[in-house]
């Protein structure tokens, strides 16, 4: 059902400008890892602390906001990328079991990130505690998943 919609991505000028150059798509993905070390750091930073490990000393609000302009760019830089890297091989994309478990997973990420994890890291008072632990626990785990499928599609 979803597959003419995938031909129609693939066949814009986008997707095929990306797809027909020599250079584009490596510059692109590139950046688009850029972008995912950008995102690893930013989270890690904040889910370390929040699970006490690291930076104990620092508050995980203050900790949380000053990595949250990271965070933000991190996200807008990758769905850019990513998008051009899904119009150039769209119709592949479709095929594969690591796209749709990284579809699967990165708005429940992204949902838990700016949702959950922000409205909690936003709070002053926050201490690591087996709330901030179980958060900072499956923040990382979350963002392990789409970070591997991300990865696993090139391979499959």
């Amino acid at each position: 059902m979803l597959l003419p919609f995938f031909e129609w991505c693939e066949g814009t000028v986008l997707g095929q400008a990306v797809r027909q150059s020599l250079w584009a798509f490596p510059a692109i993905e590139a950046v688009h890892l850029l972008g995912l070390c950008m995102l690893g750091g930013s989270l890690l930073i904040v889910d370390l602390r929040m699970l006490g490990v690291g930076l104990t000393r620092q508050g995980i609000a203050e900790l949380a906001g000053k990595a949250r302009p990271w965070l933000i760019g991190s996200v807008c830089l990758m769905g850019v990328s990513g998008l051009l890297l899904f119009l150039s091989e769209a119709i592949k994309c479709y095929y594969n079991t690591s796209f749709w478990v990284k579809m699967a997973t990165l708005p429940l990420a992204l949902a838990f990130t700016f949702v959950v994890r922000g409205r909690l890291t936003r709070d002053d008072a926050l201490v690591t505690s087996w709330r901030s632990r179980l958060v900072g626990s499956a923040s990382i785990i979350l963002w392990f998943i789409v970070a591997a499928a991300g990865r696993w599609i090139g391979f499959s």
